[in-house]
């Protein structure tokens, strides 16, 4: 399953992701975990050093490498070059699976505290004031329309904050969208911006409420978000802990927490993916970028890319 983590910067969208994909790798699933987030610390939330998280390597200086990998021999692209970060799969393409050893998981993933990581990199002093974070954030999504998941292995992603995610086609991605929410008006604010925009798309939208300190936040999380409201955190002396550099086995978490997890754990259980849609969602997204501005940079029309009836979970390969 894969598993996206959003909210207002500040919320906890981190923490969260970190806590869960914790939870995941200490209750014995396979977990692959992804920063995606323009300030990259899910590494350090996940119990890496400073000096660790820095030197990661990271999926944006890998491009070339990831492209001409899940290219294979794929006739419908001309070159690595051609490719896009919307670049759909098919026949002859090489899909990956999260777990299995490649050039790509070698180069770019790592462990850390038994969980496999990989980050999109931070901003370069050359980028900065002449390049868009997607551009970054292109590499996980052209990793994204590759990676086929098998039973019971976990995808999680920490996104970047706020409606960012819509300046893709990467939101549509997940099996689950947790939605990290304080219990205040401006976290509530992107709550529904987010809502409004991932409607029309299919979106499982759920929400988790992070800095809760009492029923009166409960109670104004249920008021404004209603159903999509699965659970939330209350203050948590692990989690300042962990905030501190300090991080503690996750079968201390607070029962509460615990069991707020567990709830979500089971949330994205429940989900079977329908793996025709999420092709078709892929290949809607790639021929809107190919109009809009891939055809002019490559040179091409992107939409000979797209091959039809293709469905990436029928023919894994790695």
């Amino acid at each position: 399953m894969k598993v996206a983590f959003v909210g207002k910067g500040g919320s906890g969208k981190t923490t969260l992701a970190a806590l869960f994909t914790s939870y995941l790798s200490g209750s014995g699933h396979p977990v692959l975990a992804i920063d995606a987030d323009i300030n990259q610390h899910l590494a350090v939330a996940i119990g890496a050093s400073e000096q660790q998280a820095a030197e990661l390597p990271t999926l944006g200086d890998h491009l070339p490498l990831i492209k001409e990998h899940l290219r294979g021999d794929n006739p419908r692209i001309s070159g690595p070059e051609a490719m896009i970060k919307t670049t759909p799969p098919g026949r002859g393409s090489r899909l990956l699976t999260p777990f299995a050893d490649n050039p790509i998981s070698a180069a770019c993933f790592r462990e850390v505290n038994g969980i496999r990581l990989a980050v999109t990199g931070r901003f370069a002093e050359d980028d900065l004031g002449v390049s868009c974070y997607h551009s970054k954030v292109g590499a996980a999504e052209l990793l994204l329309n590759h990676l086929v998941d098998g039973q019971g292995e976990y995808v999680v992603l920490d996104m970047t904050a706020g409606a960012d995610a819509f300046a893709s086609g990467l939101f549509t991605r997940f099996d689950v969208t947790f939605l990290v929410c304080e219990p205040t008006v401006r976290s509530v604010g992107v709550y529904r911006q987010y809502a409004e925009y991932a409607r029309d798309f299919g979106v499982r939208l759920v929400v988790i409420g992070n800095k809760v300190t009492d029923a009166e936040d409960v109670d104004f999380l249920r008021a404004e978000v209603g159903e999509h409201l699965l659970g939330w955190l209350v203050s948590s002396a692990h989690v300042r802990a962990a905030e501190r550099g300090r991080s503690r086995p996750i079968g201390e978490l607070e029962p509460h927490n615990l069991d707020t997890l567990g709830r979500m754990l089971a949330e994205v259980d429940s989900v079977t993916r329908d793996w025709a849609r999420y092709q078709a969602q892929a290949v809607e997204f790639h021929l809107r970028n190919a109009r809009a501005w891939g055809n002019a940079r490559t040179g091409e029309d992107l939409a000979a890319q797209v091959d039809p009836d293709f469905v990436p979970a029928l023919t894994p390969t790695s």
